[in-house]
């Protein structure tokens, strides 16, 4: 059975304890088996069309482009696939895995908890139990999703340890999985971690840059100028950005969490202030000190604040294929309100890091350029943080 790649350059690989390789192994090989089967592509393809609601609609900001004065935006609407994000795509994907594997169990990790709302959905749906895995920290500010999930059946366990935020609930995730490997699948919620989950992630997303290819030359009859998504781990960008990557005439934009400025311990911007380290089983830039000491992080958006990134998106960054900025928790918050109020879309919070970045590049382009933005989830779970802001104001 021929292996997939582990690394994309020098990034990625396995650094995992000896307990968990003999997992990792069965699962690359009945990732790569089972992906290559035409009966588990015509149940992903089927579940993706009547469950998800895939394909997701292309959309034309037309009042924010006018108002911006530039470029046409067009937005990769995943906030309306099922659950309210790009999440869906991946765990409906390892979900339909582990029930091919024969396992009884998914085990979760979650920020924002979109990831862990989509994982206990399609445990709900395969008749699966879940447990989710989430920071105290986190917990608090996305007590919506708290909620969804244990609607949907789930059993939330919060993370005390650390920074109470996505790292330490990953940890904790793959604890659980090395004492349950029998009967457990690890649905690991982006392109990160170690082989075979960056590339099984990615391919699992692929059908947002898939689609919104075909969707801008059906109506544009081109290609647009570029592309811009928000960057956590990573596997909303990578989605979008991978069938792109032949495509040299189309500029890319990666846009991470600035938080409030790039000082230590407050923001997320890998790129801007990380180096080459390993965490949670690969080599990637994360935010560490001169003794490799993982860093505080800090986001407004809560599936933004992680000290890694993808190791694709690492490579990307290196090879100079894929620019990679930021936007502050200000920014965000702003360009959040103003694509509400412009087109009647309450963007995440992370997907308004995008939107952030978007807006500062359209005027300065002409009005035949074509930005196209994925807009990676919708704004229910930050109504809370959102209406604060209107308060203070």
């Amino acid at each position: 059975m021929k292996k997939t790649p582990s690394y994309f350059g020098k990034y990625g690989g396995q650094f995992a304890p000896e307990t968990l390789m003999a997992p990792l192994q069965e699962l690359e090989e009945a990732y790569i088996h089972f992906s290559n089967s035409v009966i588990f592509q015509e149940q992903l393809n089927d579940y993706l069309k009547r469950y998800v609601g895939r394909p997701t609609p292309l959309f034309l900001a037309n009042r924010l482009s006018q108002f911006l004065g530039g470029a046409q935006i067009y937005l990769k609407r995943e906030d309306l696939a099922h659950t309210g994000a790009h999440k869906i795509n991946n765990t409906v994907g390892q979900g339909l895995l582990a029930q091919f594997m024969g396992k009884n169990r998914l085990i979760a990790e979650t920020g924002a908890g979109q990831h862990g709302v989509a994982t206990a959905t399609v445990a709900a749906l395969f008749g699966l139990s879940c447990t989710v895995y989430m920071g105290a920290t986190d917990m608090e500010r996305q007590k919506l999703n708290v909620l969804r999930m244990q609607i949907l059946g789930a059993e939330i366990c919060p993370v005390h340890t650390g920074t109470k935020t996505l790292k330490d609930a990953t940890s904790e995730a793959m604890r659980d999985w090395v004492t349950h490997v029998q009967d457990s699948y690890y649905v690991l919620g982006s392109a990160l971690g170690p082989h075979p989950y960056p590339t099984m992630v990615r391919d699992f997303q692929k059908i947002i840059g898939l689609e919104a290819k075909a969707q801008i030359l059906e109506f544009c009859g081109r290609l647009p100028d570029e592309l811009i998504a928000c960057v956590g781990g990573g596997s909303n960008a990578i989605g979008l950005f991978h069938p792109f990557l032949v495509e040299s005439s189309v500029k890319m934009t990666g846009v991470e969490a600035g938080g409030t400025g790039i000082h230590k311990g407050t923001h997320a911007a890998r790129f801007a202030g990380g180096s080459m380290g390993v965490l949670q089983g690969t080599k990637t830039y994360l935010l560490q000190d001169e003794n490799g000491q993982i860093e505080n992080t800090h986001s407004i958006s809560a599936g933004l604040d992680y000290p890694a990134v993808g190791p694709e998106h690492a490579f990307l960054y290196d090879s100079d294929r894929v620019q990679y900025t930021y936007a502050t928790d200000k920014e965000a918050l702003e360009a959040a309100f103003l694509l509400a109020k412009l087109e009647g879309i309450i963007p995440a919070l992370e997907s308004a890091h995008a939107i952030a970045y978007a807006i500062k590049q359209a005027p300065t382009l002409s009005k035949n350029a074509i930005l196209l933005v994925n807009l990676s989830g919708r704004g229910d779970k930050d109504v809370e943080t959102l209406g604060h802001t209107i308060q203070k104001q």
